[in-house]
């Protein structure tokens, strides 16, 4: 029973902290709001997480973790597959995961783009993984002959931009192309789309001749 109220009291001060920092910002909130959107005492963030920092902290960390378990399971498969299944399968997943933390997904990426400590962190550690991984894929992708040769770095560029948009730019997205991220649909309409992209962009022509169909 301790260890249930423990649990519940952390994640309704999560739940605050993401609320409250994606509708006021980071540094323009307080521990003490935070403590009052979570209905607990303004100590156990300190206990708990070590202040608003560590609780920001707590918050990148988990959300990268889960991302990047998503690409590596899938990169586990490419032993019995090849990169542009796996590549392709990682952009779904990754989209679903983005759709069921979107929240989460819409602070991590915001603060992702200032210049901090936690940031440059998170850049030597879940963000070179993330490079790596994707890097490969396309590297193995072009001497598989599924993808035209080109600059890696500026397709993981592209890749990125495409599949963080909808979460950097929600405004946007909902008041002046009128989308919503949020509904259910917006991951199944917005995958094909990115098919179409990688397609164009990617696919070297002598795939035509093979007639491979692109995400099965």
């Amino acid at each position: 029973m301790a260890q249930q109220t423990c649990n519940d009291t952390k994640q309704r001060i999560l739940q605050a902290a993401i609320f409250l920092f994606n509708s006021k910002g980071f540094t323009g909130t307080s521990v003490r709001e935070i403590a009052n959107k979570a209905n607990v005492n303004i100590a156990h963030i300190s206990y708990y997480f070590k202040g608003k920092g560590g609780l920001l902290e707590y918050l990148v960390s988990t959300y990268y973790e889960g991302y990047i378990k998503v690409i590596e399971e899938n990169y586990s498969e490419l032993h019995q597959s090849n990169a542009h299944t796996v590549l392709s399968n990682i952009i779904l997943d990754i989209l679903n995961y983005q759709h069921e933390n979107r929240q989460l997904s819409r602070l991590v990426y915001r603060e992702v783009t200032l210049d901090s400590i936690l940031i440059r962190e998170v850049m030597t550690t879940y963000l070179t993984k993330e490079k790596y991984f994707i890097k490969s894929l396309f590297e193995q992708g072009i001497k598989e002959g599924y993808y035209r040769k080109g600059f890696v770095p500026h397709l993981i560029i592209q890749l990125r931009s495409l599949l963080h948009m909808p979460y950097l730019q929600p405004q946007y997205m909902s008041e002046v192309l009128h989308i919503q991220p949020h509904e259910a649909y917006f991951v199944h309409q917005y995958y094909k789309e990115l098919k179409y992209w990688l397609h164009s962009l990617l696919a070297d022509k002598k795939l035509e001749n093979k007639q491979l169909i692109m995400f099965p």
